[in-house]
């Protein structure tokens, strides 16, 4: 494994691993979620799920697509699908 993808690896798991950000990657999973349904599901405010998918965005966890007023979010890459299904099996609990 190169450097440069050692230190893709080490972005991407910095930015997983806030708890908020955890239990965003938990109801993502493997399906693309708007939003709104993330906010409603995690219980926070719309502001704060904003911020912590920017973030995640940001550092190539998580990917957008626009529908008319819409964002939707999904995990970037299979790499990232693939720690996140393991993660879910072990800590989300469902």
């Amino acid at each position: 494994m190169g450097d440069e993808h050692i230190d893709q690896a080490s972005r991407a798991m910095k930015a997983m691993s806030h708890p908020l950000r955890l239990k965003i990657l938990c109801v993502l999973a493997d399906q693309e979620v708007s939003v709104q349904d993330i906010v409603e599901r995690v219980g926070t405010t719309q502001s704060n799920i904003s911020q912590h998918l920017a973030l995640m965005r940001e550092k190539g966890v998580l990917r957008t697509r626009k529908d008319a007023n819409r964002v939707y979010y999904r995990v970037g890459d299979q790499r990232t699908l693939d720690v996140v299904a393991m993660m879910r099996d072990v800590f989300c609990g469902f």
